[in-house]
């Protein structure tokens, strides 16, 4: 896997979601962005405000829609694991998937139609390979809680939970390029890309994956 440098750290500024600024970082000025699972529009509007970029958005959620409505932003009601087909090849220069793929109930199929629909693609996702998981699981027999994943086993969204190794076995299972990965501490801080995989899987609260075909 390949890691960019990571001599400095992405720090929250104007959203409490430290990945939408590392993903923000990836997407070239000007592009056409497709934002699926775009909560409440936070991560559109940097990129219109800050990269004028061409972005629409789906997202599941009628509040969600509503909020990004409200603020201007070119959002329609949707579902990632049903609507994705009726989108053409290439239409889009980058399609993010912000912490959302753990939600979707066929997590390959979505990332296939990503990587159809999108030049290039950014996923994002909390790792479940994280030592608090696993000392959890071991120590206390139950499913883990952390400030990234906060729900109950029986509450969560939650429904395909992976490790940063997990996911790097999928794009390697569907041949995607993986043309820069991201994995940040419980602190947001980028772990050095000398630092050997295993220990990134172990240390990295989440990832984000810039994936081309």
């Amino acid at each position: 896997m390949n890691a960019h440098p990571a001599s400095q750290s992405v720090r929250k500024t104007d959203t409490s979601r430290i990945d939408l600024l590392l993903i923000a970082e990836m997407v070239t000025r000007g592009s056409r962005v497709l934002d699926i699972g775009c909560g409440d529009g936070g991560l559109l509007r940097i990129l219109s405000d800050k990269h004028d970029v061409d972005g629409r958005g789906i997202e599941l959620s009628q509040q969600g829609v509503n909020a990004c409505v409200a603020q201007g932003l070119s959002v329609i009601q949707g579902d990632a694991d049903r609507d994705l087909i009726y989108y053409p090849d290439d239409a889009f220069d980058f399609v993010i998937l912000s912490q959302t793929i753990q939600a979707t109930r066929r997590p390959k199929e979505v990332l296939e139609q990503l990587l159809r629909i999108g030049r290039h693609v950014i996923v994002s996702f909390p790792n479940f390979g994280h030592w608090r998981m696993r000392t959890q699981l071991l120590f206390k027999g139950s499913m883990p809680r952390t400030s990234y994943l906060p729900d109950t086993w029986y509450e969560t969204p939650n429904i395909h939970l992976c490790s940063i190794k997990d996911f790097a076995a999928l794009c390697g299972e569907l041949g995607a390029k993986v043309e820069r990965a991201e994995v940040l501490n419980a602190y947001g801080y980028r772990l050095g890309f000398t630092m050997p995989f295993f220990a990134q899987n172990l240390f990295g609260e989440q990832a984000v994956f810039l994936l081309s075909r």
